[in-house]
């Protein structure tokens, strides 16, 4: 689908969608993520202040950058561990689109931070850790991870790193995160005038290679990267900005072509059958010890946040 004029009307969903291209005249591939409805339906739930809903959501739009490379079948982690105030990022993408994550995070921090007034960036929230991306195409493949340390640097900063470092893959990646208000009017059905969005670009040099000093001395990536430098948060979060509008917008000289669209959506894998299971490992007394006030023991899966209760009654029966 090559994008040389700017369309009509939009064929490709303003929201929730992976778009893969190429730059015909360099041949360079790349990937832009749209996240909306998907990220509220995710994140939402978890009811986490800003600075960790934030920090969610950019782990996210990454993942389904890194991720939507993947084939049918296929499966990607990311995750975070560092010692800032956000101390645990969780990211999966399955192939083909759906998405799901959490985060942990110290809740009197996070709250200091917001009382002081000041709009913390994600990276400082991160602070010191590592990124771990764990990659598996599917049955029968080897399942491979990369780890990278970072030191209170954004994050889509670090995945280019990793793909530079450990892939010599020359990437640029940049993602953005905002809220967004939707006037009544066009959400008659929403219970909020707020909400997320989150979008990402991401262009990589497959054929290249790097020089001792990591550097790519190739003159179509250095200009493309520089065209994709260009980008602003606003052109990744612009409902009113199509996709087709903004890569001609960017690579208008490059001759771009849309390989595939991959429409995204929130899933989990929990269930009460699976959780039942991972009780039922347990013995009687440590059971006893999970009761809550009530004599019942809640399940709350950190994907999702369903709940699911059990008596001891139940687990006992369900044992044998």
């Amino acid at each position: 689908m090559p994008v040389d004029t700017p369309p009509k009307s939009p064929a490709i969903p303003i929201d929730d969608v992976v778009v893969a291209f190429r730059t015909q005249n360099s041949n360079i591939r790349g990937r832009l993520v749209r996240l909306g409805a998907t990220l509220d339906q995710i994140v939402a739930p978890h009811a986490m202040p800003d600075l960790p809903g934030r920090a969610l959501s950019e782990a996210l739009a990454l993942a389904a950058l890194c991720g939507s490379a993947l084939p049918q079948g296929g499966n990607l982690n990311l995750l975070t561990r560092s010692d800032g105030p956000v101390s645990i990022l969780v990211a999966d993408y399955t192939a083909s689109g759906r998405l799901r994550g959490y985060a942990r995070y110290d809740a009197e921090k996070v709250a200091e931070i917001a009382q002081s007034g000041t709009r913390q960036e994600t990276a400082a929230a991160l602070g010191n850790g590592h990124l771990a991306i764990t990659l598996d195409s599917g049955p029968g493949q080897e399942r491979y991870q990369g780890v990278l340390a970072f030191e209170n640097a954004p994050l889509s900063a670090t995945a280019a790193a990793y793909f530079q470092q450990r892939e010599s893959l020359p990437t640029f990646i940049r993602t953005a995160v905002a809220e967004h208000y939707v006037a009544p009017k066009q959400a008659p059905q929403s219970d909020t005038r707020w909400h997320r969005r989150a979008g990402g670009l991401m262009v990589q040099s497959l054929g290249a290679s790097l020089d001792e000093g990591g550097v790519d001395q190739d003159d179509d990536w250095k200009r493309v990267e520089m065209l994709a430098a260009t980008v602003e948060d606003l052109e990744l979060l612009d409902p009113g900005l199509t996709v087709e509008r903004l890569l001609l917008r960017l690579f208008h000289e490059e001759a771009v072509a849309i390989e595939r669209v991959i429409p995204l959506s929130s899933f989990c894998r929990c269930s009460r059958e699976k959780v039942e299971n991972v009780l039922l490992a347990f013995g009687a007394n440590e059971l006893s010890d999970m009761l809550d006030e009530n004599g019942k023991i809640v399940v709350t899966c950190e994907f999702c946040t369903a709940r699911y209760v059990f008596s001891l009654d139940e687990l006992r029966a369900a044992g044998g």
